[in-house]
């Protein structure tokens, strides 16, 4: 009897332009290619490459894409950081899909921003102290603007992220702030102590900070981000519902205003 065959998958061959952005990617990645180092023109690159012109454009426009490159006045290609904040959108967008829920978000904002402070409190410099003290007084000065006042707390705990002096975790916990911080402005316009106490939660952070107190930093934090689930209940929202349907919904009432 003759033995059954292995079952192997079918393999799928990269197109050409792939491997042209694959190519250029691993160079920057690795850092053979610094940022604003030259990579070329396209028609350098058709040559070199051996493929034609058309592969190569479509190579590019990945990788302007993905932003490691860009073109400068003359055409010129130059290799760049990316922008992580498209990673951290495109991310943000994976959750979305998978139907994460509110509960989920809250149970990891509560771990990264807790770390964030801590690193913030061993590195924060006087610069970092500056940006967060202005980021409050511009707060407390936005009190009759719930907009503008949720984006600039989401901004408050991107400058604690910074002050870590981290930038895994800067970039870790961008993708869930995301979806997690704008929901700020619900809580404000459904519960009317939701400012004050978002504000004065801010002041005991930056104390922290100042006075290098990293327990009292654990702790304001901690009660700043279980404030955000108490009010964001208050407000009438359940932490077990999937991210996308509350946005849906709220958008809906928002354009009925």
């Amino acid at each position: 009897m003759t033995a059954a065959l292995p079952s192997f998958t079918r393999i799928e061959v990269a197109p050409a332009y792939q491997k042209v952005a694959d190519a250029i990617e691993r160079e920057i990645v690795n850092g053979r290619i610094k940022p604003n180092d030259p990579i070329g023109t396209e028609s350098e690159l058709v040559q070199q490459f051996g493929v034609n012109r058309s592969t190569v454009r479509e190579g590019i426009r990945v990788l302007e894409e993905s932003g490691l490159i860009r073109r400068d006045s003359s055409r010129r290609l130059y290799a760049c950081l990316p922008r992580y904040n498209k990673l951290a959108s495109r991310l943000s967008r994976a959750l979305v899909l998978h139907e994460v829920t509110f509960r989920e978000l809250y149970e990891t904002a509560i771990i990264l921003e807790i770390a964030a402070m801590e690193y913030a409190v061993d590195h924060a410099t006087d610069d970092d102290i500056a940006e967060i003290a202005l980021n409050i007084e511009k707060t407390e000065q936005s009190v009759g603007n719930p907009a503008a006042f949720a984006e600039l707390d989401a901004d408050f705990h991107i400058l604690i992220a910074k002050a870590s002096h981290n930038r895994v975790l800067l970039l870790a916990r961008e993708p869930a702030g995301l979806l997690f911080f704008p929901t700020t402005e619900m809580v404000v316009r459904n519960v009317a102590e939701g400012m004050p106490r978002l504000i004065a939660a801010h002041h005991h952070l930056l104390d922290a900070i100042r006075k290098r107190d990293k327990e009292a930093g654990q702790v304001w934090m901690r009660r700043h981000v279980e404030d955000w689930r108490r009010g964001f209940e208050r407000a009438g929202n359940s932490l077990d519902r999937p991210v996308e349907r509350m946005y849906m919904e709220h958008a809906l009432v928002a354009q009925k205003r």
